[in-house]
């Protein structure tokens, strides 16, 4: 089973009334839940001890084809500020460690080549790079939440 078909399972499930879907093929065991009040789903491979987590599918971006890892994708947005985007599903993190500080600020700025965060994907710890420079105007994800490709993770002011 591949990633789009997963996605998909998970549109099915956010769209409908079922709490729990659990699916077997050969070797491979996925189970989808649905949380009650907040609408996110969790999936859970059997086959993998890492558990993947996805935000309410609505957020969910189809696009034909992503970005090198650790490249984040840039948007331009109203009133002159840009955004930048993940390049990849993982979990957000402001800085390289609990007891490190932020690599950026509201308020900073930011040149292009600059890590402005860290995605972890798969036990890997990607540092995501700005391929813009500004000033930091609004962090739009908080720190170890999961996030999905192409979602908004900074607004940067030129």
């Amino acid at each position: 089973m591949d990633f789009k078909q997963i996605q998909e399972l998970i549109k099915m499930v956010n769209k409908s009334n079922i709490s729990e879907l659990s699916i077997e093929q050969d070797k491979f065991k996925i189970t989808i839940k649905q949380k009650d009040a907040e609408g996110q789903i969790v999936a859970v491979p059997a086959m993998a001890p890492v558990q993947a987590y996805a935000q309410p599918v609505a957020q969910v971006a189809a696009t034909p084809q992503a970005p090198a890892a650790g490249t984040p994708a840039v948007a331009p947005v109203k009133d002159n500020l840009i955004t930048i985007k993940s390049p990849m599903i993982g979990t957000f993190y402001r800085s390289a460690g609990p007891d490190k500080p932020p690599f950026v600020n509201v308020g900073d700025d930011v040149s292009a080549g600059k890590v402005v965060c860290i995605i972890e994907a798969m036990k890997l710890f990607n540092e995501i790079e700005s391929e813009v420079s500004g000033k930091i105007v609004k962090i739009l994800v908080d720190d170890a939440s999961p996030v999905e490709y192409d979602q908004p993770l900074f607004l940067v002011e030129p």
